[in-house]
């Protein structure tokens, strides 16, 4: 289905989402005002809000790791909105390439604060608001890297985004069936931050890549956007992979 055939699905939807200054979560942000959500964008990055500005969403400015900040911008995004239907958790890190042994605890600690932490600070912050509509959702943003680490130097960024996979299962055993809370686990993306090195292995012949390319964030972005909608309302604890075949090649 394409997007012009839902351009009012989300109609009247209150949307938080975070990491929207840049990447999957600015294009999910766009792709959800377009469908006609109400929505608050909330990103450490004021800046980069600002400078790619989303109709007349709200902006909320939080290091997503800050346990009373995320508090006090979801409460100040709920007060926006008039209340919240749903929530995307797209804000995280690649953090530092190294191999295990070499991992310092300070990067290790880093990157579990913004890639699982925060996901988790949001989520709960967020909780009392959702509860009091009918069918909410929560979209949680990990990594294929989660579900099948295959590259070398990964293994904090691996195990943050896996330790987002089971916890998004946990909350949609625990919240069900009042709320859905489903995890994307996007392949490498064409945005700025994706490593060269990756975005040449993704376009060789014998990638495990098998679609032989890179995603476009809008790719990305449709498959949040479906496990956010009525259209997977009997879909919970989904871990979608969105990879271009890598996990299951």
């Amino acid at each position: 289905m394409s997007d012009s055939n839902n351009n009012r699905r989300f109609a009247g939807r209150r949307i938080l989402v975070t990491g929207a200054g840049s990447g999957i979560g600015l294009t999910t942000a766009q792709m959800l005002l377009a469908q006609g959500a109400n929505l608050a964008l909330l990103d450490r990055d004021v800046t980069a809000l600002r400078a790619n500005p989303i109709g007349l969403a709200t902006i909320v400015e939080a290091d997503i790791s800050n346990e009373a900040a995320v508090n006090k911008a979801v409460a100040d995004a709920a007060a926006a909105l008039d209340g919240l239907d749903g929530l995307v958790n797209c804000a995280g890190i690649g953090g530092a390439q190294n191999p295990f042994g070499e991992i310092e605890l300070a990067n290790w600690q880093r990157i579990f604060d913004v890639n699982l932490t925060g996901p988790f600070l949001v989520s709960q912050a967020a909780l009392p608001f959702l509860k009091k509509n009918a069918a909410a959702t929560i979209v949680n943003v990990a990594s294929a890297t989660g579900l099948s680490p295959l590259g070398f130097n990964v293994s904090a960024y691996a195990a943050s985004k896996g330790g987002l996979i089971t916890l998004s299962k946990a909350m949609a055993f625990e919240l069900a069936p009042e709320i859905r809370v489903n995890v994307v686990c996007p392949g490498p993306v064409d945005t700025p931050l994706l490593p060269s090195a990756i975005r040449q292995a993704a376009t060789l012949p014998k990638s495990t890549y098998v679609m032989g390319r890179i995603a476009k964030p809008e790719e990305i972005a449709r498959a949040i956007l479906f496990l956010m909608s009525d259209e997977s309302s009997y879909m919970t604890g989904i871990a979608m992979a969105v990879d271009g075949g890598r996990t299951f090649h």
